[in-house]
């Protein structure tokens, strides 16, 4: 069974990219499942992605919150009870701090390495990446694209030429900083998502991977990244709106990366929310989870936690 790993960073738009590239897979006649593949013990992309379901694509997941060791089993576990059921393929979405090394080191264990071939690693880079990261960020960024058969970069349509000369020059430097040989240039996929054509698709889903050495670098789990979830979220979207800025530029809350879920609004209405500083994206759909998650490093749980005050019924770390 073919396997393919499409990773990025936080909010760089694996999902909607996913979206893109199963339909692409399905119209040619495969057979897919897409594994939500999340360290957090909620995982909310799920259901971004419900609207897919049917005859020939399904929705696995795998979750996490109790370490790294746990989640492996976990990832592993849900590989092999999946092996038997006759895809012609697998997607697997991991988090946005996924160290791709755990992807290959899994598919080699028996005895996975006799039923999975892995196809191919596709990253996604959001084409205005900020310079200014930290030295587990800059891990993350060389993780996932250091291996990668293909980097594609998202929001180019909001971005301007010199903001994707700058991400490319960012890759190259923390293949550079973590002595990976890679280097990028006009090999990374830099076009409006709305104009890939059969083509490009035909490309991507036939661009493989590499293996490039680079330093390993442990990501710190106390003091780096973390997860804060809220359930039975009730605000009225502005609300939220004001709420979320606020959170994004408020210093005490830390180094917030995303906001993403679902809040149920006075109307009874489901709004579903994806934010990433200076970006927030909402819609209304049918169904929900009542669940809000907030990522990012270093957070203020405190501080976070007094902007939703009492609008949520339980909160708590991932």
């Amino acid at each position: 069974m073919k396997i393919d790993l499409i990773t990025g960073f936080l909010g760089a738009g694996k999902t909607t990219f996913i979206r893109r590239y199963a339909q692409f897979l399905m119209e040619r006649g495969e057979n897919i499942c897409i594994l939500e593949n999340d360290y957090g013990a909620v995982n909310v992309d799920m259901m971004f992605l419900q609207d897919l379901l049917g005859d020939q694509c399904e929705l696995e997941m795998v979750i996490g919150g109790d370490g790294y060791e746990a989640h492996r089993r976990r990832f592993k576990t849900k590989l092999i009870s999946m092996a038997m059921t006759g895809y012609d393929r697998v997607l697997v979405e991991p988090s946005g701090v996924f160290d791709v090394d755990e992807f290959f080191d899994v598919l080699r264990e028996e005895p996975l390495d006799r039923w999975y071939t892995p196809s191919n690693v596709i990253s996604i880079v959001s084409a205005r990446s900020e310079g200014n990261l930290s030295a587990d960020s800059r891990y993350l960024l060389a993780s996932q694209t250091a291996n990668a058969g293909c980097v594609i970069l998202s929001k180019v349509c909001e971005a301007s030429a010199d903001d994707v000369e700058n991400t490319i020059r960012l890759l190259n430097d923390v293949m550079e900083e973590h002595r990976c040989a890679r280097r990028f240039g006009g090999d990374v996929i830099a076009a409006d998502w709305d104009r890939l054509d059969t083509s490009d698709f035909e490309r991507i889903a036939g661009c493989g991977y590499r293996l490039e050495d680079h330093i390993k670098y442990q990501v710190e789990q106390e003091n780096g990244y973390r997860s804060l979830f809220y359930f039975y979220v009730s605000m009225e979207e502005q609300e939220f709106r004001d709420a979320a800025e606020r959170i994004f530029n408020d210093p005490s809350c830390g180094d917030v990366k995303r906001i993403k879920g679902f809040v149920k609004t006075g109307d009874s209405r489901w709004i579903q929310i994806n934010a990433v500083p200076g970006k927030m994206e909402f819609s209304e759909r049918e169904r929900g989870q009542e669940a809000l998650i907030v990522i990012g490093e270093n957070l203020g749980r405190e501080a976070i936690d007094r902007y939703f005050e009492d609008r949520v019924r339980y909160h708590g770390e991932l």
